[in-house]
């Protein structure tokens, strides 16, 4: 799972906890990884390199919730022309 904020909900025992990675910096991203029981999410750059991590024990995470940054849909351009979508020629 790829995406920009992560929020992820912890069972506390009597009580819930939430967390948030997020995405610092322009170019990064956050992925999650489940191995061996355990909830990996991290804070990654372009080339790779890991930034920062948050581990979990899979069997008290109660939710993952990604949350990506909302980007411009490519249909809505102008076209190379000048014209909008839809546009008379």
């Amino acid at each position: 799972m790829k995406g920009d904020r992560v929020e992820i909900v912890v069972d506390a025992g009597d009580t819930t906890r939430t967390y948030e990675v997020v995405a610092s910096r322009a170019g990064r991203r956050v992925e999650t990884a489940v191995r061996r029981g355990v909830v990996e999410v991290s804070e990654v750059t372009r080339s790779g390199s890991v930034v920062r991590t948050a581990r979990f024990m899979a069997t008290r995470v109660l939710a993952l919730v990604e949350q990506p940054v909302p980007r411009e849909d490519s249909s809505e351009r102008p076209l190379a022309g000048g014209l909008g979508v839809g546009g008379a020629p």
